[in-house]
């Protein structure tokens, strides 16, 4: 079957304006956070997303490098913000669930840390590079996303958390 120039002109137009977009990001910022339950690898129990409390949302994985530099930092800001309602859970992303524990305890996280077995919290909140921080503020919307750690990025993390305390 051969397309006139006229249909083919049509479709292509209508393809831009009806179905050729890119989906929208689930976790941008001014979204509602989506919901999670995980086995806390770190210590007993489960971690889920709380609403009435500020939450640090952080994806990452035991290869990561970065992840290696940041999770000192978290730990610094859940300590000295945990009493005022902050909570920090963070989210393996590895494909195996061996050496995340450990990873959390090199790095000196006392903050819940769960793994992703499946794969099933990431393909909601869709983070883009490891680590990917979320903060989600007391009504459960994403308010600050961050893709990747950069040394000194802390400093603007905590300043959006006491924004949201």
């Amino acid at each position: 079957m051969r397309l006139s120039h006229a249909t083919f002109v049509a479709l292509s137009v209508s393809s831009l304006f009806f179905g050729c977009t890119e989906p929208k990001d689930p976790s941008s910022s001014g979204d509602q956070a989506m919901s999670f339950t995980l086995d806390q690898v770190n210590g007993g129990g489960k971690v889920a997303l709380q609403s009435g409390k500020v939450m640090v949302v952080d994806f990452w994985a035991t290869w990561c490098e970065p992840c290696k530099k940041s999770f000192p930092k978290l730990q610094e800001l859940y300590v000295k913000y945990k009493a005022s309602g902050l909570e920090i859970v963070a989210i393996s992303e590895d494909d195996e669930k061996g050496g995340v524990a450990e990873f959390a305890k090199t790095y000196g996280a006392k903050f819940p840390v769960a793994w992703d077995s499946d794969k099933n919290v990431a393909k909601k909140w869709n983070p883009k590079s490891m680590p990917s921080t979320f903060i989600v503020d007391r009504k459960g919307v994403v308010k600050f996303v961050h893709m990747g750690y950069r040394d000194g990025e802390e400093a603007e993390i905590e300043k959006e958390i006491k924004s949201l305390l």
